[in-house]
């Protein structure tokens, strides 16, 4: 286990050091690509009214739905482009607050002028929503939860940030047997053909980039 620790390590170290080089012009591209390869995830387009559904995921299908999401941060993949046009087509749009033990509430997004900045000093700045708090729980109304990442391999095997927030709301998912599609954001070169895995580590189904959607099978 000390070895898949120091090996997670490494791979993160590498990752941010990539990221972080990249221009700003570039990480703004990438995220008008993102909002726009959305639609060629079905479970997606099913909510926004595009498609018929189908692929990993219960509940998906009907337009209007709820999708977790979150507002990325730095170099990540923009998503806030994406969530405009989630809410724009009438899916509710669930996002992140970050509690003091690094769990996480949720509560609706109702826009980019309604976000606030996190207050926990000495963290990396966060924006969320500043509505009403729905609990823990929320997510696991969601028919599709989209997770940041720094990477995905080809078994769907997922590498965030070490902090373990997503980690626990996955955990909320399975202990409520919760079942939807699980997505990564990543950028195309971050699906790899090996991460390292620990027992809890719960795989996710899809990978969204701003180059296109890779799926993965399941197990």
């Amino acid at each position: 286990m000390d070895d898949v620790a120091t090996w997670k390590r490494s791979v993160r170290r590498d990752l941010l050091a990539v990221r972080a080089a990249m221009a700003d012009d570039e990480v703004r591209q990438a995220a008008q690509a993102l909002a726009a390869r959305a639609l060629e995830l079905p479970e997606l387009a099913a909510l926004m009214g595009e498609g018929e559904g189908g692929g990993a995921g219960e509940g998906v299908g009907e337009r209007g739905g709820t999708v977790a999401a979150y507002v990325s941060v730095g170099s990540e993949p923009g998503t806030l482009a994406l969530l405009n046009v989630l809410r724009e087509r009438g899916v509710r749009v669930l996002l992140p607050v970050l509690l003091a033990d690094d769990d996480l509430d949720w509560a609706e997004y109702e826009g980019a002028g309604r976000l606030v900045e996190a207050e926990h000093a000495g963290r990396i700045r966060l924006l969320q929503p500043s509505g009403r708090r729905l609990g823990p729980g929320a997510v696991t109304g969601a028919a599709v939860v989209l997770l940041p990442g720094l990477a995905v391999d080809r078994r769907g095997v997922r590498m965030g940030r070490g902090g373990g927030s997503y980690d626990r709301a996955l955990a909320r998912l399975a202990d409520a047997d919760a079942r939807p599609a699980l997505v990564a954001v990543v950028y195309g070169h971050e699906v790899v053909d090996e991460l390292p895995h620990e027992p809890h580590d719960r795989p996710v189904h899809a990978a969204l980039t701003p180059e296109g959607v890779h799926r993965f099978a399941p197990g």
